[in-house]
C-alpha cells in the first residue's frame, strides 16, 4: 500500500514536470521578446509573463498578456521602422487562449485542446520570429 502511494506520487510529479518544462521555456520566450522591446514600447513588464503560472488567474491573464505583447511588438516595430502586421501574433494568440479554455468542455474539449496545442506552438514560433526580427534590427543599426 505504501509503495503504491509513493509510485503514484512519483508519476504525478513526472506528469507535472513534463507539462511545466515546456511552459517555462514558453514563458522565457515571451519574456525575451518583451526584453528586446524598448521600455517605452512595452505595454507590460517582461516579468509579468510569469503570472501565467498562477492557476485560475492565468485564464484571464493569458488574454491580457497576448494583447499586451502584440501591442508592445507593434510599438517596437513602428519605432524601428520595421514593416509588420498591425497586431503581431494577436490573432493566433487569442485563438490559442480560447481553445485552451474550451479544453474543459466534455467531449469537444479533446478536439479543442489538440487545436489549442497547435495554435500554442504556432504562437510560440511567431513570437520567437518577432523577437529575432527585433534582435536583428539592432545588429543592423550602425
Amino acid at each position: 500500500m505504501y509503495t503504491q502511494s509513493i509510485t503514484l506520487v512519483g508519476i504525478v510529479l513526472v506528469i507535472i514536470a513534463v507539462g511545466l518544462i515546456p511552459g517555462i521555456f514558453f514563458i522565457l520566450t515571451l519574456q525575451k521578446a518583451l526584453n528586446r522591446c524598448s521600455p517605452e514600447s512595452r505595454t507590460t513588464s517582461p516579468g509579468s509573463v510569469w503570472l501565467l503560472l498562477i492557476p485560475l488567474f492565468n485564464i484571464v491573464w493569458q488574454f491580457i498578456l497576448v494583447s499586451r505583447i502584440s501591442e508592445s511588438l507593434h510599438n517596437e516595430f513602428v519605432k524601428r521602422n520595421i514593416e509588420e502586421e498591425p497586431t503581431p501574433g494577436k490573432a493566433i494568440g487569442i485563438a490559442f487562449c480560447i481553445l485552451n479554455i474550451c479544453g474543459i468542455i466534455p467531449i469537444v474539449g479533446i478536439i479543442a485542446s489538440a487545436c489549442g496545442l497547435v495554435c500554442w506552438i504556432v504562437y510560440w514560433v511567431k513570437i520567437t520570429g518577432y523577437s529575432n526580427k527585433i534582435a536583428q534590427s539592432v545588429e543592423m543599426i550602425p
